[in-house]
């Protein structure tokens, strides 16, 4: 804690660090990173680029280059937030939320929230008779690359979304509700370019970056998100055959969703499904109970007594 107590941030406002370092992640992926894949590698024409912005960047986040683009996207992420952490904050990378402290609960607790939340969802659609799972197909180094990607994603997301934004947005407003609700919305825009996407998936978006956050604005610990979002995302694609986000990946169950695209979620995947809202909503209340009541009591046990 150190460098925090002795230097003090090149530009004072939270909020204004975060608005900044979003207009340079975004530019930097967005507009820059993402359009050359799709140009040098995927054979998207410059014309093309200019016309229809979104729907080039729809087709190359489609392409076979998925790796490519998450390796990119890894690079990018930890490259604009050192920069801004260390020369802009003139803080510690570490003081982001990487301490081992608390790491076994919070990491286990976030691990088994994916698979808890998703699975619910899954048996309901199937329950309701909108999906199948019609074969298994098993491949170690297949499922083991999947695992990897899935957890390039989840660490670029969250040392961006809650380490980084999140972070500074606490800074700027005291009601924590409010810094988290702002780091949501950024979260879903980030993926406003994602393939399938509709209103119902947008509002999915929202509620994951909700949920991914609610263990940081009381701990500032990415230990939960991290190990919650990458096996959000590795449960739902990997194991259950969805589609993550709109990629469709190689997975152990092959899924077939049938019917309302309202309750299967369309292209976009299981996170489009208005059961996920529900999952999601639930459990953003009963963790707020949970963490307010776990949280409270911890501050006034260590808080000092009367003198």
């Amino acid at each position: 804690m150190a460098d925090q107590a002795t230097k003090k941030p090149v530009i004072r406002q939270g909020w204004l660090r975060v608005l900044l370092f979003a207009i340079v992640f975004g530019v930097l992926t967005l507009l820059i990173a993402i359009p050359a894949i799709g140009v040098v590698v995927a054979g998207i024409s410059l014309d093309q680029l200019k016309a229809e912005t979104i729907t080039s960047l729809s087709q190359t986040l489609m392409t076979n280059y998925f790796w490519l683009i998450v390796m990119v996207e890894l690079a990018v992420s930890f490259i604009s937030v050192a920069i801004f952490r260390l020369w802009i904050d003139r803080r510690s990378l570490g003081s982001l939320g990487w301490s081992l402290d608390a790491f076994p609960n919070e990491a286990v607790t976030g691990l088994f929230m994916g698979p808890a939340l998703l699975g619910i969802a899954a048996l309901l659609m199937k329950a309701s008779g909108h999906l199948e799972w019609t074969d298994i197909t098993w491949d170690p180094s297949t499922t083991f690359v999947s695992l990897g990607l899935m957890a390039f994603i989840a660490f670029s997301e969250e040392l961006v979304f809650r380490g980084y934004v999140l972070g500074n947005l606490m800074e700027s407003f005291s009601n924590k509700w409010v810094a988290l609700i702002l780091s949501a919305l950024l979260f879903a825009i980030f993926h406003f370019a994602n393939p399938g996407l509709h209103t119902l998936a947008f509002v999915n978006l929202f509620l994951a970056g909700t949920l991914l956050g609610i263990n940081y604005i009381y701990t500032k610990n990415l230990w939960f998100s991290f190990f919650f979002h990458l096996s959000w995302n590795f449960f739902q694609g990997p194991i259950l055959g969805f589609h993550v986000s709109g990629f469709q990946l190689p997975s152990v169950l092959v899924a077939e969703p049938k019917g309302d695209l309202s309750i299967t979620g369309g292209d976009f995947g299981l996170e489009g499904s208005i059961l996920t809202t529900a999952v999601s909503v639930i459990a953003l209340c009963v963790l707020a109970l949970v963490f307010e009541k776990k949280y409270r009591q911890a501050s006034s046990s260590t808080a000092p007594g009367p003198t």
